[in-house]
């Protein structure tokens, strides 16, 4: 077991994964983002891997999801959603538990904005809202189900109710707003390491349009 800081974020996709992600790296922490980029450590079996990927090789081959990404401080988007590649860590208990016992000092977060705002940008990100969403088999949301606003505001209001019950009254873990102008504040805080910068990264780029 370890009580090294490590930075856990169970947001969903568009959630403002990048925005945080961008803080923790310029406050001094490193982060893996959703794939591992070759610059980002020598090690070589790690570059171009998924985190989550990497999170169940750990999780199922040693028990610890974090076992093979040492040179990581913050992990701040976990899923996998490409292809056949269908992965959700932050939706599965027994890997997050797993997290827990062999990291005491692990720091949770749970980045949030509306859902409708959420679901509305994940419509708008390429062919997340059209496609691979209502295609994928993802826990809460099986295939055929995302297509409208309604069902994926639905998918997010659940997800997001599972994980205040899983941590309820834990101070080891943090639901925030991306959009509260002290969001900074309170996240420095609960990991005990201040955020130097908070801004917004990964703005939409791609619109589509649907009926609810």
């Amino acid at each position: 077991m370890s009580d090294r800081l490590r930075v856990i974020n169970l947001g969903l996709p568009k959630s403002g994964t990048t925005t945080l992600g961008h803080a923790l790296k310029v406050s001094g922490l490193r982060t893996a983002d959703y794939r591992i980029r070759p610059h980002q450590t020598d090690d070589a079996a790690l570059h171009r891997q998924f985190v989550g990927h990497l999170m169940y090789q750990g999780y199922f081959h040693t028990g610890d999801p974090l076992a093979h990404m040492d040179d990581f401080d913050c992990f701040t988007e976990i899923n996998v959603l490409r292809g056949d590649l269908s992965l959700w860590p932050q939706m599965d208990f027994g890997l997050i538990a797993a997290i827990r016992a062999h990291h005491p000092g692990a720091r949770f977060l749970a980045s949030w904005r509306d859902p409708r705002a959420m679901s509305d940008s994940m419509l708008r990100w390429s062919n997340l809202g059209t496609e691979r969403l209502p295609e994928g088999q993802i826990p809460g949301l099986p295939a055929g189900f995302g297509v409208t606003t309604a069902e994926r505001i639905r998918w997010i209001e659940a997800h997001y109710a599972h994980l205040d019950a899983i941590f309820e009254g834990d101070p080891a873990y943090l639901r925030f707003d991306i959009a509260d102008t002290r969001a900074a504040e309170l996240i420095g805080a609960h990991l005990g390491h201040p955020l130097t910068w908070w801004g917004r990264r990964n703005a939409d780029k791609h619109k589509q349009t649907e009926s609810a």
